[in-house]
């Protein structure tokens, strides 16, 4: 099986891949992040990349069976200026599409935020089906929102997992994107059930807490950052799987990327 990531990232594609051990010869990785290929590369170094998406040509490839990526989002997100398709990384969709024709895998997965439903149909009226909805608190205390169009069969939803907050960090102090001291219901054992999680990691690692009611640590200390390692768990990455870039681009690329075990749940249904 070969396989096309296109706006690679770290390559969390990958990585559910190689979670589910499905096996594959060639890994195609289009991607212009120079530290995400660093990482990429660092952790598998059989990558074949192949640089700007621009620049891909379908017949440049063999024949491709599993496509996957997810287009630049922030033309898109709510949380931005909704420019939508004038917005020149939002364009970059379109070129999925290009070389989803180009190509014709067998199976396809595109991932974005949630949108505006007139935006959310243009990009179902060209990927030929409707998106699923999956949010990351099923996996992880992180409430990740995104759609997933994809014609690998039999998409449901995941199972809740019954998780535990506190096994997501490493320091004392509840994290919280608040740049001011507040105070939050105490709490010394917490699960994300009934009580909180995060928004979303976003490429700062300043994630939002999603409930009026927030925790601190038993020596009340204050709201602090994220780590690099509590990223990468609330993401379902390896731990130091990012580890060798600076902690800056550690935060950008965890924040970009998407919840593994997401990604892993829509694999599993993949008939090599």
């Amino acid at each position: 099986m070969n396989v096309l990531s296109l706006f690679d990232g770290m390559s969390c594609g990958q990585i559910a891949l190689n979670r589910l051990g499905i096996k594959y010869d060639k890994y195609f990785a289009s991607e212009i992040d120079k530290y995400a290929i660093q990482v990429t590369q660092h952790n598998y170094q059989e990558t074949i990349q192949i640089g700007d998406i621009l620049d891909v040509k379908g017949s440049d490839l063999p024949q491709i069976d599993l496509m996957f990526g997810g287009s630049p989002c922030q033309g898109f997100s709510f949380a931005g200026k909704q420019l939508n398709f004038d917005d020149p990384r939002s364009k970059l969709f379109f070129e999925f599409v290009r070389l989803k024709e180009e190509l014709k895998p067998k199976y396809f997965l595109l991932e974005n935020v949630i949108m505006k439903k007139e935006h959310e149909d243009v990009i179902t009226e060209h990927m030929g089906v409707k998106p699923i909805e999956i949010v990351s608190t099923k996996f992880v205390p992180q409430a990740r929102r995104r759609l997933y169009w994809t014609n690998i069969p039999n998409i449901n939803q995941p199972e809740q997992i019954n998780y535990n907050v506190n096994d997501f960090i490493d320091e004392p102090g509840f994290p919280s994107s608040c740049g001011v001291d507040r105070v939050f219901k105490k709490k010394k054992v917490f699960n994300t059930l009934t009580a909180t999680y995060w928004k979303g990691i976003r490429g700062s690692g300043r994630p939002a807490v999603s409930t009026k009611e927030g925790f601190l640590d038993d020596d009340r200390t204050a709201h602090r950052m994220l780590t690099p390692n509590e990223c990468e768990r609330l993401q379902t990455v390896p731990l130091d799987y990012t580890k060798c870039v600076s902690k800056t681009q550690r935060y950008k690329m965890l924040g970009n990327g998407w919840t593994v075990d997401v990604i892993a749940h829509i694999f599993k249904n993949i008939e090599i």
